[in-house]
Order: C-alpha cells, then structure tokens, then sequence
C-alpha cells in the first residue's frame, strides 16, 4: 500500500485541526505509520516461512500456524490504520463541500460570501469533527480489545501447544523472534493508547470551548437585558396611587382620601 499518498493527503487537514489534533496526526505517522512500513513489515515478514513445529505430519504446521496466528499483526494495523484515518477524510471532504458551497453563493450573489471561513469549526462542520474523534477512539479501542482477544493478551509466547488434526498428538511449535515481535506489539499497542488519549483530550478541549462560548453569550444577554431593565427603572415614578389607612377616622373618610390620591395622580400624569 502507497502510505505516502495517504500521508500527503491527511497532511492537508492539519490546517483545519487543533492543536490536539495536530499532536495526534504527527503521532499517527511518526510512530505508528513510519515504524509499520520501516520496521514491522520486516519483522513478521518470516513469520509463516520460519514457524516450525516438531513434526513432520503433512499439513500439521499449517493448521497450527492458522490456529495461533488466525490473522497477522501486520494485516491487522493495517486494517486499524485504514480504519482511523478515515474520519479525518470525512472532515476535509466537509470542509471541501463548504468550500464550494460558498464560492457558489460567492458568484450568485456579487461577491458576498455565505461563510466567512469555511474551515472554522462552526455549526455542522463542529458536529462531523466532534464525531470523528469519538470514531476514531472507538476504531483504536475496537482493535486493541480485538488484538487481546485473539491473541490472549499483548504477549509473544516462544514456545505454542499444538493438538488439532491432523497433527498426531500434541506438539510444540516455535515461532521466529518472538522477543523483537513482541517489543513491536508493545509498541504499537502503547502508541495506539496514546492516540486514544489524544482524541479523549481534543473532545474535552471542543466541549470546553464550546461551552465557554455558550456561557459568554449567555453572560452578553444577561447585561443586555439588566441595561434596558436599568434604562427602565430609571424613569422617575409617579405618586403612588395609594395612600395609608387611617385607623382614627370612619371607613368613608377613608374612601374619599383615597379617591382624591387617585386624582391628584392622574392631573399629575
């Protein structure tokens, strides 16, 4: 597989990624992609050629081979690498949509433009970024559970049991440099962690940011809306249109200062 080209063309969404992001594509293909095509591929290369097991039954080392290794490492990063670049295409095809979308607009309506940068992380171009993180962690996470699964854990055993047919009993099979290989498999499975990490950190960092624009614009709203309370407030009140109850007169003294009070405060108005 050309991982040159891949490269080259996830190079470009540097640009709309932050600076978690950024950390975590220099991480993809420094210690993930460079050390899968440098050095991995060469050391599972032998892998089926130089496994051997202590018999010569016709067909007994293959069955075993298939039964130890159901599906090679160097398939399986592959498959994983594929996989967790995807989203970051999604993202610039989003960004590539909106690109033309606007220039569009841009000659239909005189050179006014519908987004002012159409690489900002705005509205549905938010949501397509925030959902490839999460696919991303996921596809990392997804294969790393699938490589302890299959394999019982990160190790490289030197010496495997064999007793399936049409082996004729059990034998013991040595695969070539499990050392270096399982150096490999460490490797790859902490880089695989950190990436993880990365992505969990960048959908905090979104979220923060997001919620710290919501909390300003709503902190915006609230001092709008005490200034034209205050602006409100301000004007000065009429008199009150209701006087005291004087308890040492009659009910009907009462009723008469109160509707001289009311129209004493409707001259005034």
């Amino acid at each position: 597989m050309n991982w040159s080209a891949l490269e080259s063309l996830l190079s470009g969404v540097n640009k709309y990624s932050t600076v978690f992001g950024r950390v975590w594509l220099s991480m993809v293909f420094v210690f993930r992609v460079m050390v899968f095509v440098v050095a991995a591929q060469r050391v599972w290369g032998d892998e089926s050629k130089d496994f051997v097991c202590n018999t010569r039954q016709p067909g007994c080392t293959n069955v075993c081979y298939d039964s130890i290794f159901p599906i090679s490492h160097i398939r399986l990063w592959a498959l994983q690498l594929i996989f967790v670049t995807c989203p970051s295409l999604m993202v610039m095809a989003h960004v590539k949509y909106r690109e033309g979308k606007d220039s569009k607009y841009a000659s239909q309506h005189q050179g006014s433009h519908l987004y002012a940068n159409p690489g900002k992380k705005r509205g549905g171009l938010w949501w397509t970024y925030l959902v490839s993180l999460i696919f991303k962690a996921v596809v990392d996470a997804a294969f790393l559970y699938i490589l302890y699964y299959i394999y019982h854990g990160y190790d490289m055993p030197r010496l495997s049991k064999c007793a399936l047919e049409p082996c004729p009993n059990t034998v013991d099979c040595y695969i070539s440099r499990p050392t270096e290989k399982k150096i490999f498999t460490i490797f790859m499975v902490v880089s695989s962690a950190v990436c993880i990490f990365m992505c969990i950190l960048e959908m905090f960092y979104l979220l923060g940011k997001r919620l710290q624009k919501v909390f300003k614009v709503r902190q915006a709203n609230k001092r709008l809306l005490f200034a034209e309370c205050h602006e409100v407030t301000n004007i000065t009140p009429p008199r009150s249109l209701y006087i005291r109850v004087d308890p040492t007169i009659g009910s009907q003294q009462n009723i008469s200062r109160q509707k001289k009070a009311e129209e004493a405060a409707a001259t005034s108005l």
